[in-house]
């Protein structure tokens, strides 16, 4: 295993890597903070998903805040004290929240490390499967240089991730959603699949009626954007669904059965606040 320029990797708790996933790695997270009626929460530190759907079934709306400044300065310096020299920083999409450019600023003022702070114009499934490549990337020997001019902004690129938001109530309470969708989305047990838009804002791809299309809606749109030829991950996510992710994992490898690496887990508490439980997604990163 080579990381001979002594590379970390800096990401937020929306990325969705567990404990597990990152054991052995040199990936670091910062936890967005939450807001709720009883106190002040970190992601994934001291609330977790499932905290957030029983919050929501109360009645109670949790709100969503940037990680403080101390933790990214923390963790910065952890990263330098564990013996890194260079960080890649990769964050919640700067069109939904401020972290990335947060941490950009931060950034901007170490001089013991040199970081380079980049939008992943992605969330969840997105942003943590890209973090999870370019590991793979440095233990390969991919150099700094080209991590950071070319391999970032192409994983950032050619990530393609859809979700399934089985209500649409807390994106329009979190001002994250127009009215209207929200109307429509309710009354007629419509649920849309979302995407994330170029500019990083969450963007309605395409509805079905209820949620047993809704699987079938997802590797539909997966298929359409399917580019034979080139190397490919895959990723599978839930929040609140786990049965229906491992059902919606085995029909995604079986028909993009080429794939590298194929990442899966549940998603975090902070972009629960907006999308609620019963939430699958799946997403497809061209490495070519």
């Amino acid at each position: 295993m080579s990381n001979r320029e002594k590379i970390a990797l800096l990401t937020d708790s929306t990325a969705d890597l567990s404990a597990e996933m990152r054991a052995d790695t040199p990936i670091y997270t910062v936890p967005l903070k939450i807001i709720c009626e009883d106190g002040e929460f970190s992601d994934g530190v001291d609330i977790f998903a499932e905290d957030i759907y029983q919050r929501l079934h109360r009645g109670e709306l949790p709100r969503t805040s940037l990680p403080e400044g101390g933790a990214v300065s923390d963790t910065l310096d952890q990263i330098k004290a564990d013996g890194y020299e260079k960080v890649i920083a990769l964050m919640l999409s700067g069109g939904l929240s401020g972290t990335y450019n947060m941490v950009r600023l931060q950034a901007a003022q170490r001089e013991d490390l040199e970081v380079v702070a980049f939008d992943s114009k992605s969330g969840s499934l997105g942003l943590g499967i890209m973090v999870l490549q370019l590991w793979e990337e440095i233990k390969a020997g991919t150099d700094w240089d080209t991590l950071i001019s070319q391999r970032v902004p192409h994983l950032v690129a050619n990530t393609h991730a859809f979700f399934s938001v089985d209500t649409l109530e807390y994106l329009y309470k979190g001002g994250r959603i127009g009215k209207v969708a929200a109307m429509a989305g309710t009354m007629l047990s419509i649920k849309p699949i979302i995407t994330f838009a170029s500019d990083g804002q969450l963007q309605s791809v395409a509805k079905v009626r209820g949620r047993r299309q809704v699987q079938d809606k997802i590797l539909d749109l997966m298929r359409q954007s399917f580019q034979p030829g080139r190397r490919y991950n895959l990723g599978v996510a839930n929040g609140g669904a786990p049965e229906e992710m491992a059902e919606l994992s085995a029909k995604v490898r079986a028909a993009f059965p080429d794939y590298e690496h194929c990442w899966e887990g549940p998603m975090d508490a902070t972009l629960s606040v907006y999308i609620g439980d019963g939430v699958i997604g799946a997403g497809i990163q061209y490495l070519d």
